[in-house]
């Protein structure tokens, strides 16, 4: 049994998702202790329980720990078993971390799956469905599977309630794939979203990036969302290249003006220039599963965080030495996976 310390690195939740992902890969079981340790909070939320269920449920595993609060858990993983799933955070919590949880498995299960997970989709500190959609799941689907996500209703922080379905049609073996620029920028637009708040809101927000990034037009687009259990605002820009597509987003906050929410979201780079490193947003963790588990490629990206740097530390505790992160200056990294 593999022994993981939850405290390690960053010491949050990406050390749980990432280790019941690669115990369900691997069919090795895990022990964690000092769950979150880095946490104000220490141990289980509702999120990280419901990745811990949806986790025994896919791998028919068997589970001690697992309960609200607990701080240590054990984990021995069954087969992983394809089929129909719901999994619900019941809170605002994260259901796209949940997601990322369960499904490095089933990109290489026996069978196809559909999912159908209920919480938070678009949360500050959580990558919301757009990236899922449109960042993340491309790169996955050019490594075999095909993975599409269908957005039924917007979850904002704090009151939660959202709803997407993810179908998965997997693959005997990822294919490992190369990402060493963005390419020309073919593609930009700006969607400013809002639920149950005045629709000026994102007016304003579209006219910073307008007046700041120079975009206009049919790149420029208002949405009033209908639906959400709550209030909610997020502003993305969305860069579509050659090789990649970047989603950099911006969240509205009580007492930040839609100005300020728009100035401090993107920087100016990536609309402004056609190459440079393939690093979509958020960077590397969620890139690093599938990376590890095609056996090689590359990719390259901004300085890694310590959310990333503990990823890669929690793969290889499972895989073995797996990537070498080397400096090209101006800032960009190439992280590669070595061959195994």
């Amino acid at each position: 049994m593999i022994t993981i310390d939850g405290s390690m690195g960053e010491g949050g939740g990406q050390v749980l998702r990432t280790s019941l992902a690669l115990s369900l890969v691997t069919g090795q079981p895990v022990r964690l202790e000092n769950v979150r340790a880095g946490r104000r909070t220490p141990g289980l939320l509702r999120q990280h329980l419901t990745a811990v269920n949806a986790a025994a449920e896919v791998g028919g595993a068997e589970v001690e720990g697992a309960a609200l609060g607990s701080t240590e858990l054990e984990f021995r993983p069954g087969p992983v078993r394809p089929g129909e799933y719901a999994f619900a955070v019941g809170t605002a919590g994260s259901a796209t971390l949940v997601l990322q949880t369960v499904l490095p498995p089933l990109l290489l299960a026996p069978g196809p799956s559909r999912l159908t997970l209920e919480g938070g989709t678009h949360n500050p500190l959580a990558p919301p469905f757009d990236f899922l959609e449109r960042s993340f799941l491309p790169v996955v689907n050019r490594m075999g599977p095909r993975v599409s996500a269908s957005l039924e209703r917007h979850g904002f922080y704090p009151a939660g309630g959202g709803r997407f379905s993810v179908e998965v049609e997997p693959a005997a073996k990822l294919v490992p794939i190369e990402l060493a620029d963005r390419g020309e920028v073919v593609r930009r637009r700006a969607l400013a979203a809002v639920a149950n708040l005045p629709f000026s809101i994102a007016q304003r927000e579209l006219a910073v990036v307008e007046k700041e990034l120079g975009w206009t037009g049919d790149e420029l687009r208002g949405e009033a969302v209908m639906g959400s259990r709550g209030p909610g605002n997020v502003l993305f820009l969305e860069i579509a290249c050659e090789h990649v597509t970047e989603v950099v987003v911006g969240f509205g906050e009580r007492g930040v003006s839609a100005e300020a929410v728009a100035s401090r979201g993107p920087p100016p780079a990536p609309g402004s220039r056609n190459t440079g490193g393939a690093r979509g947003a958020p960077p590397a963790p969620h890139r690093n599963d599938p990376f590890a588990l095609a056996g090689g490629g590359t990719y390259t990206t901004i300085p890694l965080s310590r959310h990333s740097t503990t990823n890669i530390e929690v793969i290889e505790a499972f895989l073995g030495p797996t990537f070498t992160v080397e400096e090209l200056g101006r800032g960009q990294r190439r992280v590669a996976v070595l061959r195994h």
